[in-house]
């Protein structure tokens, strides 16, 4: 089979373009020691920098390009002289700010921040507030289109370009000047507000249409502008001034006024109170401890006047589904769903550390025999790289390779294991030495490395360096794993560092990369195209290639002793993986508007999402360029299982039958969901196919197999290492982990198993799993015990995300033992009996905030027969909430205030639970998807 993957990001084609300058060689002596990835390059005279054993070149080889417009012309970043020194993060959902990519465009191309999208202007900075999807593309593609609702500036602005001033973590700082006027507005994920500064000229705002004028206090004047609702705020003393279109307001000797887009009129009290409080910084902090990674989002603010320093900012589902940091009832439409308001300049959020494993464990039901054939066939080939020259086909081969090294080794084909090392590490050096046919090359222009050949727009677009990357540090980690000298600093280690700092850097100091250059962290995903410059914003096709750099990320952090390296890989991975379930799977089935009538999407874009590629409309394609490559840091896709099984049940729809082309992929892809249905169809073709260009005939057959006989992933337990794993089948769990270190290690699991692994071993047992810690109690869901799931659902899962509900106010009404607008969470079909001596149990965790004398207060509720009528309700004393942000514990030791009716069995039946506040006057929050957000009933 010919594959013809033109899938990334630009189908402009590879225009020629001219060489950069030779790296400054003071550039090129940077500290990379200060940030944990190696020592310093030694400058030099000739075109070759030393990295350990390899080098890199600092000039592109002849006849190749670097960064370009489309018209094949060089080009440079697009930055103020403030800001020219520093690394440009490309690959953002604001890169075109900075990377003018077509000649008559020196704006930008529309840039879509959530809940508000941006385009810049001659005239400033374009705001729009997409509410409504337009299905576009025979119905392949949703989008919510930028279309400016009104354009922010001052009075006369002409600039001939605009460019990018300042950035942090998720917002930036665009800057016109036209001789006579400048003018910044800073900008961001989530930012219901633009922050404007300007002298030489009055604030201005021109609308799309004439606005409707709300309210008006001088000035902080409301107006809705094409059913959008927006707040305008100037200095203290000024007045907005309404003509037509036209909104202007002088700024009296100041330079800064704002705007914000309200969920509704009602909420402009709120919205004032942090109109003055400019956003100046935004970061992200991460730590992995044991099982858990968390992660706080932090914004940092300047008092223009007064001295409020709070703000608010909208979180993403993929978010708000795993904080329980309280949340205002105020809530956005976005093309990546609900965006819900937190009143607060940060919020955290905590997930169970998806796992990354060398291989599979050892199991029966693998024929070694069978296997080691499959093996050699690979080993033996008389091109086991298939012909590769480029980056990303080169990466492919690694990948290929590097899946079979782990697996070699575990059933003793020692011979087999050294070969395929030995052709990693011969094609690896060969890039890793610059001067010969396929070297690296450093901008130092775009504070980039750049291999060559490249591919796919790797080197004039700066597309997709993290997709082709990824297979370098992942075959590099299996490398360490069995020879630690080749990983060494002083060996091969100082390039592969580079290839990271390049793609995945963790320092916001380093002068000669950007942080973290294409994961952009609030959005919680990676973006491809290096230069944005599409209407639809930025864009990411192949998902699962950015899951690799990440799993390929926590294997070398493990094997080199780097644990910094290794827990930004799980932070990576575990904040993707989420993402990617909502935004390329819908797995909640909450994300895609209800008219898109697909599951999935090849592509997410900034605007929205496409049931597509960039090289073929094939479903097998469409569904599986989000699965490859299938490696032990694919198995967070398994957290989803219905939702694995719905998109190869519409990839069977579309195609008119089963895979043929990726089938081995997408076999591989069900097996984390029905292993035994992917057996039989791996079964029914018996070895007679051709692999995917990235996958061999052994892996799959190991992949499939193996889990056919341990299970499918469990994704409800989790390991206090990240390369450890737990498979479940017929109520037996499966613990497996791999210990990269010296000294052996006990692996404790979340269920309460635990694991002694060798020092540089695997390590696998068997067990029907843990315990609850605590028996007085209500744990996990199971049986008689329910979660409080977000959505007024109890139930036995445990696979849902932490989240938050809200609990209406009291009113100021004495609303005790009566539930008044409760929150409300049920459960039907429910059979047992009543259990001797039991009672009804909860545990809540509920948060008043700083609202003073609120009281959550709980009824359950048994329908017995399922008839709609309620046959027992126990009303439980009120819980007195203090008024300190933070959750609090309410449970039925509180006790019963009020008892109607009887227990008896359960046939059918319905179990209700309600909570509301019995007093005060605001809401308060309920948390939802924990075992703190439990209901038992006396039942068995």
């Amino acid at each position: 089979m010919i594959e013809v993957l033109l899938m990334r990001t630009s189908l402009s084609g590879l225009a020629p373009g001219l060489a950069s300058r030779p790296v400054a060689a003071t550039l090129l002596a940077i500290a990379v020691a200060a940030v944990g990835l190696g020592p310093a390059a030694s400058p030099a005279a000739a075109a070759t920098i030393p990295a350990g054993a390899g080098s890199y070149s600092d000039s592109r080889p002849a006849g190749t390009s670097g960064p370009t417009t489309n018209t094949g012309a060089p080009v440079t970043p697009k930055l103020t002289t403030a800001a020219r020194d520093k690394p440009v993060p490309t690959n953002d959902w604001w890169s075109s700010l900075a990377y003018q990519r077509y000649g008559d465009n020196p704006y930008s191309t529309p840039m879509y921040g959530h809940p508000l999208t941006y385009q810049a202007t001659a005239s400033g900075l374009e705001v729009g507030y997409p509410t409504t999807p337009a299905i576009v593309g025979d119905g392949r593609q949703y989008e919510y289109a930028h279309k400016a609702d009104l354009t922010v500036g001052l009075s006369g602005l002409n600039s001939p370009d605009t460019k990018a001033d300042a950035w942090s973590d998720w917002t930036v700082t665009p800057y016109w000047a036209d001789g006579s006027r400048t003018f910044r507005a800073t900008i961001g994920h989530g930012m219901p507000f633009v922050y404007a500064k300007g002298s030489g000229g009055d604030a201005r705002i021109t609308t799309a249409s004439t606005p409707t004028v709300f309210s008006d206090d001088g000035n902080v004047l409301g107006i809705t502008v094409a059913g959008h609702h927006y707040a305008l705020f100037a200095p203290t003393g000024s007045d907005w001034n309404v003509s037509g279109t036209a909104i202007t307001a002088g700024l009296g000797g100041k330079d800064y006024f704002s705007l914000a887009v309200l969920p509704s009129t009602d909420a402009l009290a709120t919205y004032r109170k942090y109109a003055f409080s400019f956003v100046t910084g935004s970061q992200v902090a991460w730590q992995s401890t044991g099982s858990t990674v968390k992660a706080t989002y932090s914004l940092t603010t300047e008092a223009k006047e007064g001295t409020e320093r709070g703000t608010l900012q909208a979180l993403y589902r993929h978010q708000w589904l795993h904080t329980t940091d309280a949340l205002t009832p105020y809530t956005y439409v976005s093309p990546r769903g609900t965006m819900k308001v937190r009143e607060s300049a940060s919020f955290t959020t905590s997930q169970k550390n998806n796992g990354v494993v060398p291989a599979l464990p050892a199991s029966s039901g693998v024929d070694k025999a069978r296997l080691a054939g499959y093996l050699n066939e690979v080993a033996n080939a008389s091109d086991p790289f298939s012909g590769a020259t480029d980056t990303y086909w080169t990466g492919k081969a690694l990948g290929r390779l590097a899946q079979l090294v782990p697996v070699a080794d575990q059933i003793g084909e020692t011979a087999t294991r050294d070969k395929l090392l030995g052709l990693m590490k011969g094609r690896l050096q060969e890039w890793f030495t610059a001067g010969g046919a396929s070297e690296f090359s450093y901008d130092k222009d775009w504070k980039t490395l750049t291999g060559y050949p490249a591919s796919y727009g790797s080197d004039t677009e700066l597309n997709d360096h993290h997709f082709h990357y990824s297979y370098y540090v992942y075959a590099a980690a299996i490398i360490a794993q069995y020879d630690q000298a080749w990983a060494a600093d002083s060996a091969w280690g100082t390039m592969i560092k580079h290839l990271i700092r390049d793609t995945a850097n963790p320092s916001r100091t380093d002068s000669a990369y950007p942080f973290l250059r294409g994961f952009d962290v609030y959005a919680g995903h990676s973006w491809a195209s290096g230069h944005q410059g599409f209407a639809a914003g930025n864009n990411q096709e192949s998902s699962s290639e950015s899951i690799n750099l990440s799993a390929g990320l926590v294997l070398w952090g493990a094997a080199t002793g780097d644990n910094n390296l290794r827990d930004l890989g799980s932070f990576l991975l575990t904040t993707e993986s989420e993402a990617i379930t909502q935004y390329w799977f819908d797995a909640s089935q909450q994300v895609f508007p209800a008219s898109f009538g697909h599951d999935t999407v090849g592509m997410v874009w900034g605007s929205g999402g496409a049931y597509s590629t960039w090289w073929t409309a094939n479903p097998e394609e469409i569904h599986g360029i989000n699965v490859l490559p299938v490696t032990g840091g694919s198995l967070h896709l398994a957290r989803e299982k219905a939702a694995i099984k719905r998109n190869i049940a519409e990839m069977e729809r579309e195609n008119g039958g089963p895979a043929q082309e990726w089938r081995d992929l997408l076999w591989q892809f069900e097996s984390l969901s029905d292993p035994a249905a992917a057996k039989a169809k791996w079964d029914g073709v018996n070895g007679n196919y051709e692999p995917e260009q990235g996958e061999s005939k052994a892996h799959t057959y190991h992949w499939i197999n193996t889990l056919n006989t341990v299970g499918a992933p469990d994704m409800t337990v989790s390991g206090d290492l990240p390369t450890s794993a737990v498979f479940s089948k017929d109520g037996t769990r499966t613990y497996t982990a791999h210990n990269h270190g010296s000294t052996a290690r006990t692996v404790t699991f979340s269920d309460g198993r635990t694991l002694s692994v060798p020092a540089r071993s695997t390590a696998t047992s068997t067990g029907p799993g843990g315990s609850n810690p605590d028996p007085e109690e209500p744990g996990p869901s199971t049986g008689n015990t329910f979660r409080l799931k977000s959505g007024g659902i109890l139930t036995t899962a445990t696979t849902d995300p932490a989240g938050a509900d809200t609990i209406a106010s009291a009113d100021g009404v004495n609303r005790d033992g009566t539930p008044y607008r409760p929150t409300v969470y049920e459960v039907k079909k429910v059979n047992g009996k009543v259990a001797s001596g039991a009672a009804t149990a909860f545990r809540l965790r509920v948060d008043a905030g700083t609202k003073v004398g609120l009281a959550p207060q709980v009824r359950v509720s048994y329908d017995l027969t399922g008839d709609g009528t309620f046959d027992r309700a126990e009303t439980f004393r009120y819980f007195a909430t203090d008024p300190v942000n933070g959750w609090e514990e309410y449970t039925q030791t509180s006790g019963a205030q009020a008892t109607t009716g009887s227990l008896g069995e359960l046939k059918n039946g319905t179990v209700r639970l309600e909570v509301w506040n019995a007093l005060g006057n605001g809401t308060s929050q309920v948390q939802t998807g924990t075992d703190a957000a439990v209901l038992k009933i006396p039942y068995v």
